[in-house]
């Protein structure tokens, strides 16, 4: 058995951080993706909105933020510039002019073709098969949820 001291020095190296494995592999995902993405006019965050309003058209802001764990002050200039390219529209709520609808248009949901083969560059970097790539997503989304939870 280890001693309290060994145990401690262990626990605080880096290579054994879980959370510097998690955020350094995001880093790298990043630069990986970012000669895909720039042939595509976008950035990263702004892929990652892209591929939330793919799956659904038409979400308010909050609504989108909260999708993706962004706040309004995050948010907001990744759609002006979305928005400036010609990917989105900002449409006011006529109910509520509070809220504000977030819709592809017709060049956004164009790009989403575009767009198909950037997973596949993950995929090949990865060396992993497609059954490994869908644990590893599920068994992140746990932690995630699990540490979302306890925060």
């Amino acid at each position: 058995m280890h001693s309290p001291s060994v145990c401690a020095d262990e626990l605080l190296k880096l290579d054994n951080q879980l959370c510097f494995a998690v955020y350094s592999a995001s880093l790298a995902m990043t630069r990986l993706y970012k000669p895909v993405l720039e042939k595509l006019q976008l950035t990263y965050p702004q892929y990652l909105v892209m591929l939330a309003l793919w799956e659904q058209d038409g979400p308010t802001v909050s609504a989108l933020g909260e999708r993706l764990s962004l706040d309004s002050g995050t948010l907001t200039p990744l759609l002006k510039r979305l928005e400036a390219n010609g990917y989105v529209a900002r449409v006011r709520d006529v109910a509520d002019e509070r809220r504000v609808h977030i819709t592809l248009t017709s060049d956004g949901r164009k790009l989403k073709t575009r767009a198909a083969n950037v997973p596949e560059c993950l995929m090949a970097a990865a060396q992993c098969s497609v059954p490994e790539l869908v644990s590893l997503t599920q068994q992140i989304q746990t932690l995630r949820d699990r540490i979302r939870k306890a925060a």
